[in-house]
């Protein structure tokens, strides 16, 4: 089974129940330009438009079939999040998305969903997880920076959800936010080419050091995008481990641990990465539909250097387990 473990997707009913219901969300602003809507949280920045290609079923259909990928993993828009606002109408807000991610893989059974938590309140965090698996979803996709740009993912605020996820096996998906914590990667498009990387990296090194990877080793946690740069810098990581062993967790054990996938455009970073964490924590992913992603994802594993075995896993036999597919 051929199974891309990392795309996103807004479901149509879901942008039309979001504006049926706008009046529950107090903290929320939707702003229609045409047919299109973005959305203002909590009086911040206004997001992106939610693309066409992020609610076009038909399309990503045939793009699927033009691909020979069976399944596909999808988690929802991290600009839709929505951290930023009061916890209790961010629980009501990722319960909403959770409904019509659950509903498209029930009308559509080869998209194996990803639920939406409220990551601004551990607390809630934990309780939306917990409604989730009762409802078939096998984990979450999660943003770098919960409550907004600066929140980190080992604030002890989050414990109840580390434990909840460790509890029940979840799959986390870590993945970067739109603002990465940087203002010098807005000019180039460098907010794709390189915040995408560094808000990955330091979200994933914070994770590593607090210890959360070897602490929680039933939840099954996937750092996007390759790793970001995680093996690149791994000699680091473990020097500076090496200074303060009392207080710090293992990088190596934590690399070890992690799962992560394909989207690193370059066969050479690809077989790095598979020579660091060894091809087994590797899944065939594209970042449906972003242009920054691979939208040809089988490729890259083809033009590596892998064994039949190992191809065969990245391309559907891990994330066939990881899933219970």
């Amino acid at each position: 089974m051929i199974i891309d473990c990392h795309a996103h997707l807004v479901p149509p009913r879901l942008l039309d129940a979001i504006r049926s219901e706008a009046q529950h969300f107090p903290s929320i602003r939707l702003i229609e330009e045409g047919a299109s809507l973005g959305f203002s949280f909590a009086g911040g920045k206004p997001t992106r438009p939610v693309s066409k290609p992020l609610s076009d079923l038909p399309a990503r259909l045939k793009w699927m079939d033009d691909q020979n990928i069976e399944r596909q993993v999808v988690g929802g828009w991290l600009d839709m999040f929505a951290n930023e606002i009061p916890a209790e109408e961010g629980a009501k807000w990722s319960r909403l998305i959770n409904a019509h991610l659950a509903r498209a893989a029930k009308d559509q059974p080869r998209f194996v969903p990803l639920a939406t938590l409220p990551m601004q309140d551990g607390a809630r965090a934990a309780e939306v997880l917990r409604e989730a698996h009762a409802n078939g979803f096998k984990g979450a996709m999660i943003g770098t920076q919960p409550k907004g740009r600066g929140g980190v993912l080992d604030d002890p605020l989050l414990k109840p959800f580390w434990e909840t996820a460790n509890e029940l096996g979840s799959v986390v998906f870590i993945h970067p936010v739109f603002e990465s914590g940087d203002d010098r990667v807005h000019d180039y498009g460098m907010a794709n080419a390189v915040g995408r990387i560094t808000d990955t990296l330091i979200a994933m090194s914070r994770l590593i050091y607090a210890g959360h990877v070897t602490r929680y080793p039933q939840a099954k946690i996937v750092a996007g995008i390759g790793g970001a740069a995680l093996p690149y810098v791994i000699g680091r990581l473990r020097r500076n481990y090496s200074l303060d062993k009392d207080k710090l967790g293992d990088p190596d054990a934590a690399l070890a641990g992690l799962y992560y996938d394909t989207i690193v455009q370059d066969p050479r970073t690809l077989r790095y990465l598979a020579d660091i964490v060894g091809p087994e924590r590797i899944m065939m992913g594209s970042d449906m539909p972003f242009p920054i992603g691979d939208l040809a994802p089988l490729n890259i594993v083809a033009e590596t250097r892998f064994s039949d075995s190992e191809r065969a896993a990245i391309n559907g036999g891990l994330a066939q387990r990881l899933f219970g597919l």
